[in-house]
């Protein structure tokens, strides 16, 4: 079972009173899918690749997660705006602005969008401008990499609550739907990450359950095997 939906860009055909009509899908399409940015390194960058046929605009810019609202820019990046040539590749630069030493993982999100030139063609085209919306996560100096984060969640069971608790320096990522095992009882997430520091609540009718089957993914968004989590009673 995987979590992760992949994105379909459709493009359609009009005719109408006899007026020739074309459909364009453009996109700038990223080298990877998530951004990493080191600590120690200071500064990272994205490479993105103009797919289409005509020039495109590149806008690119980092929000914030909706926990992290008002929350002060922790990266800038440049180009904010680039004219990318046809099969031409752009790099976008990010550079962190801390203001002390990061203790835990960050999460963002940063959003590549290409805007087609309009045409000078009589025809009636529809043009879909692709916009990418990937995650940026920010690692720690001197935090070791580990691979498999999910393991270090914590999961329990409290007066008909089922409480995820993520006491670790990483940011973890997977499905939105959970398991309660033996029975199988299904739990939906509010989202699909869990922010270090953060715990979480569900309602859960499933009291007498033993386990969490959890389905993690890798930073890079990639879904792995499922994890069976052990389930703790919490003291009320």
């Amino acid at each position: 079972m995987s979590g992760l939906r992949k994105r379909v860009v459709v493009g359609w055909c009009i005719a109408i009173l006899g007026v020739a009509a074309n459909c364009m899908a453009v996109g700038m399409q990223p080298a990877t899918s998530v951004l990493l940015l080191n600590e120690a390194d200071v500064a990272g960058a994205m490479l993105l690749q103009n797919t289409d046929k005509q020039p495109l605009l590149l806008y690119s810019k980092i929000e914030n997660l909706p926990e992290d609202e008002g929350e002060k820019p922790l990266v800038m990046l440049t180009p904010p705006v680039a004219r990318v040539e046809a099969g031409e590749w752009q790099q976008v630069r990010f550079m962190l602005q801390l203001k002390k030493p990061l203790q835990t993982q960050r999460l963002k999100r940063v959003i590549f969008e290409g805007i087609p030139q309009k045409s000078s063609s009589d025809s009636v085209q529809v043009a879909i401008a692709v916009r990418q919306n990937l995650p940026l996560v920010i690692h720690p100096k001197g935090l070791p990499v580990n691979r498999e984060p999910w393991k270090l969640l914590k999961w329990s069971l409290n007066d008909g609550q089922l409480i995820l608790a993520n006491n670790s320096p990483y940011v973890v990522r997977m499905a939105q739907v959970v398991n309660l095992q033996p029975q199988g009882t299904a739990v939906q997430l509010e989202r699909s990450y869990v922010l270090p520091g953060q715990e979480l609540s569900f309602p859960v009718t499933d009291t007498g359950a033993e386990a969490v089957r959890l389905y993690p993914a890798t930073l890079y968004g990639f879904s792995v095997d499922s994890y069976d989590a052990p389930l703790t009673a919490k003291a009320g």
